[in-house]
């Protein structure tokens, strides 16, 4: 297998809002927000017309895209024996994704992820993430990990107790990691576990701009370029409107961003840029090439709603 994912099994929620929604539910737009209640979940969720459910989290969506690309990839995430459950199960095998966990009923539902899309086409996310969040050492299982090329994570998935043992024990016994650090939001509250494994553990770190800065408390963009030539692992930063760099050492590669597209969702444009990238990656491609799968990736999917291509 070339590439396997560990992460959130989440199910995406997609709907269209205005701007006073965004307002009145005192959500700070262009973030993540964890609801921690099921009932605020519902209640919010109630009151909104879906456009689209689809299997998600951040590091699935990155699977996917891999799969897609032509890729042997597989997955382990967490979800109850519950209708969600079983949809997410059947949305990962359509796409061709192996899945390696034996779902039960568990005490939390099936963790979902209500994308809130504002006429802006920005993406505001609320998520409860049920079981998902519940991910053990007991869910990994190491000879899936040995056997892969590359596993992937996702910020979103680490926190102090079971996921961090689950992530301890995915990295110990794997042959290459790349980690996406996910949400700002996901860096301050973890800054110092986050910045050693950036340091210490991971072989390719995704991050945007603003994640980075925050995670070595930068005061300007050179103080990154600084940081990752020291580094001396791959580290790769999509900046915006100003295309994405690779830092490895002294070798620094950049590139632009697609001119004049239609975007309608900017939902899963840093899980497909991370999915042409790791493609490039494990195919041998040249850095610039990379950059440049993880840019075409990324700009199919924000022409389109959701975070599926």
């Amino acid at each position: 297998m070339r590439t396997l994912g560990i992460g959130n099994a989440i199910v995406d929620v997609i709907c269209k809002v205005d701007e006073n929604f965004i307002n009145q539910n005192k959500l700070t737009k262009g973030t993540m927000k964890l609801i921690f209640d099921d009932k605020e979940f519902q209640s919010m969720i109630s009151n909104l017309n879906i456009e689209k459910t689809i299997s998600g989290g951040s590091v699935a969506n990155s699977i996917v895209g891999l799969s897609q690309l032509g890729d042997k990839v597989g997955f382990i995430g967490k979800v109850s024996d519950d209708d969600l459950g079983n949809k997410y199960e059947d949305g990962l095998k359509s796409e061709n994704v192996e899945y390696f966990y034996n779902k039960k009923k568990e005490e939390l539902p099936t963790g979902t992820c209500l994308i809130l899309v504002t006429p802006d086409s920005e993406r505001t996310m609320c998520t409860f993430l049920g079981t998902a969040g519940k991910i053990n050492e007991n869910d990994i299982n190491p000879k899936v990990i040995k056997q892969s090329e590359m596993i992937f994570l996702e910020g979103y998935l680490w926190d102090e107790g079971e996921p961090k043992k689950a992530f301890e024990k995915a990295i110990n016994n794997a042959n290459k990691v790349a980690m996406s650090l996910s949400d700002q939001f996901c860096v301050d509250r973890h800054k110092p576990h986050f910045l050693d494994l950036v340091e210490n553990k991971l072989d390719i770190t995704f991050a945007n701009e603003q994640e980075m800065m925050s995670l070595i408390d930068a005061k300007n963009f050179k103080d990154v370029i600084e940081f990752g030539k020291s580094l001396k692992k791959l580290i790769v930063i999509t900046r915006g409107e100003k295309g994405a760099i690779s830092i490895l050492g002294d070798e620094i590669s950049e590139n632009g961003v697609e001119k004049n597209l239609e975007i309608k969702d900017l939902t899963g444009a840093g899980d497909l840029f991370a999915a042409g990238f790791l493609h490039g990656y494990l195919n041998n491609l040249n850095t610039v090439e990379c950059l440049n799968k993880g840019k075409e990736m990324s700009s199919k999917v924000i022409q389109q709603i959701g975070a599926r291509l």
